[in-house]
């Protein structure tokens, strides 16, 4: 009997997929295939990649600093399209950070792996909703210019799944439960209700994807005996990380964190 396909390796085999239309359909594939028993699961095996190849992406869009890429006039086509443009660019990293976590940590339980499964699944759902609202507007993925923060964190936690819980799900990540609600408030001001509409599904599963890195952070942390906050304030400076707020209390207190950590993250913003 044939072996089954490992999803580890799969995923690996997703991540450096250049095209974003292929690596969805290929991350649909995934976890269809996983949730129908397809495949095999390997959590013991440190798997080996060419790192210059990860992630896969597009030749365009161009990668330009945060303070370079254009700004966005809700008042114009145009900026929507642009606005539109950036939000399918962070679902589309937020994809390849998911797959990272899947094939790159050994060692994890089970449920870590479907977990991130899950969110790949997510993430690429939205990068494809909004890729094609995007067409609406008369604009496709790598019209513009775009930054790459959230890689960059992706790429400086590759050593420590602890400092990648901390540091991606539970910091960039739920920045978006802050930053959705004004988004989606511009775009419905404009009339693009569309686009609104697409954002609410974002927001929602959202949640989810923090609450998995929460629960992931707090495992790893009481795996080494370590205070989750403190360490959190630690990692922080370490990586030299960014916190701001205003804070989304509500999603963030749906995805998992406790009032403590909520006080905690209002030092950073004082």
């Amino acid at each position: 009997m044939q072996a089954k396909p490992e999803l580890r390796s799969l995923a690996l085999q997703c991540l450096v997929e250049p095209d974003p239309a292929a690596k969805t359909a290929a991350v649909a594939a995934m976890a269809a295939a996983w949730a129908d028993g397809a495949l095999a699961l390997d959590t013991t095996t440190q798997l080996q990649a060419q790192e210059a190849a990860i992630p896969g992406r597009p030749a365009r869009p161009e990668l330009v600093a945060p303070r370079l890429v254009g700004r966005r006039s809700m008042a114009t086509l145009e900026g929507r399209a642009m606005l539109v443009h950036a939000l399918a660019h962070i679902e589309f990293n937020a994809v390849n950070l998911a797959l990272d976590a899947m094939w790159r940590f050994p060692g994890l339980p089970a449920q870590y792996y479907s977990d991130w499964l899950r969110v790949a699944k997510e993430e690429a759902y939205h990068y494809s909703l909004l890729a094609a609202h995007l067409a609406t507007l008369g604009s496709a993925y790598g019209d513009y210019s775009a930054h790459g923060s959230l890689w960059e964190m992706v790429a400086k936690t590759t050593g420590d799944a602890m400092a990648r819980m901390a540091l991606v799900p539970r910091t960039l990540e739920a920045r978006g439960l802050d930053a959705i609600p004004p988004l989606r408030a511009k775009l419905a001001q404009a009339g693009d209700e569309a686009a609104a509409a697409i954002l609410d599904i974002i927001l929602r599963d959202e949640i989810g994807h923090v609450e998995i890195g929460n629960r992931w952070y707090g495992y790893l942390c009481g795996q080494r005996g370590l205070d989750p906050i403190a360490t959190y304030d630690q990692l922080v400076v370490q990586y030299k990380a960014t916190v701001r707020g205003p804070f989304n209390i509500e999603a963030r207190r749906q995805a998992g964190f406790s009032e403590a950590e909520m006080q905690a993250l209002f030092y950073y913003i004082k």
